[in-house]
């Protein structure tokens, strides 16, 4: 994998967001350096006093996790910044406090870790597994670039760390993580109706064991209308082909790794290209997508096969399984033309 990582400029620039938007917020009242602080300021005063986490707030409310976030801990809440929110759908607090209550609790939960947890102290890999308060997996990565540490969780940046309260600490992260639903990747696949044709494919190739065993894997499952496009426009043509054509084709869609699109904008150097290599050895173009909000800045990704006319954006990202990661793309990548 190439591990050169996004310049400083990157870094800089999210430091002064995070300047404006977080710390004035005056969440903790104590210096870090004299550790976690005492009496009653638990990590739910910690959220209430922090104006920008007023719907991860609405968040804890509708979940009525709030006696969690009181206890005694010791707790690490992984709180999404207000801005997360209206990424996710969520623009105001009272779209959260209106929500579906069994899914604000399990995504309140996924939230919540049992025990301290030092990021900035974890080792410099990628994906490295942690528990959830109520059973999940989280994916953090911690790297290094020249005298920039940057962490992610499922590949949601970590804006700030170690808002010390007396129960445990805070981190505010850029994305609300959605707990999984499926434990691997083939049962994700064949719930999902826009990739019917994608999954009829994998189950003619006989890879379909392959997604539901240990992992981890990286599936970048084509649409029916990508299908549909590559000439497999029904269930009765894809059970006519050749078995052997199906292998093909769907290994050129699976990567022996989990990858989340932030792990590629880490990885990827001043070129803003790289290459990811498949599970039948060959390799699919990676570029970076320019922020068009934040020059210089990088927002997603593109793939693009030998066989591809032109870069194939992903139409789903990040939808993570207990064996791994699955994106949703528009076109079938191809090998050849």
């Amino acid at each position: 994998m190439n591990t050169t990582i996004l310049s400083g400029r990157y870094f800089s620039g999210r430091l002064v967001m995070i300047g404006l938007s977080l710390l004035m917020a005056g969440a903790c009242k104590k210096d870090d350096d004299n550790g976690p602080q005492k009496g009653n300021d638990r990590l739910m005063e910690v959220v209430m006093d922090n104006f920008n986490l007023s719907k991860f707030k609405a968040a804890v409310d509708r979940s009525s996790m709030n006696d969690v976030l009181t206890s005694t801990g010791p707790l690490t809440v992984l709180a999404p910044s207000d801005g997360a929110f209206t990424n996710a759908g969520y623009p105001k607090p009272i779209d959260v406090a209106s929500a579906s209550l069994p899914f604000m609790v399990k995504m309140t939960g996924y939230h919540i870790l049992n025990g301290n947890y030092d990021l900035n102290k974890m080792p410099y890999l990628f994906n490295q597994e942690i528990r959830t308060y109520n059973g999940g997996r989280l994916y953090v990565t911690r790297w290094i670039k020249d005298n920039d540490t940057v962490l992610t969780v499922n590949g949601s940046r970590v804006l700030a760390t170690g808002m010390k309260a007396s129960n445990g600490t805070l981190q505010v992260i850029d994305r609300v993580l959605e707990p999984y639903l499926y434990e691997t990747l083939g049962e994700a696949v064949s719930a999902d109706p826009s990739l019917s044709l994608f999954t009829h494919a994998l189950q003619r190739s006989g890879l379909s064991a392959l997604l539901k065993g240990k992992g981890p894997y990286t599936v970048y499952a084509a649409n029916n209308a990508a299908m549909q496009a590559y000439g497999y426009s029904t269930l009765e043509q894809i059970e006519a082909a050749d078995p052997a054509v199906m292998v093909a084709l769907v290994r050129y869609h699976i990567a022996a790794d989990r990858r989340f699109v932030y792990d590629y904008i880490l990885s990827t150097g001043k070129s803003a290209a790289t290459t990811q290599t498949m599970l039948d050895d060959n390799n699919v173009n990676i570029r970076l997508v320019p922020d068009p909000q934040a020059p210089g800045l990088y927002s997603g990704i593109t793939l693009q096969g030998p066989g591809n006319q032109a870069p194939v954006p992903l139409i789903k990202q990040n939808i993570i399984t207990g064996n791994g990661v699955m994106h949703v793309i528009g076109q079938v990548l191809k090998i050849t033309r």
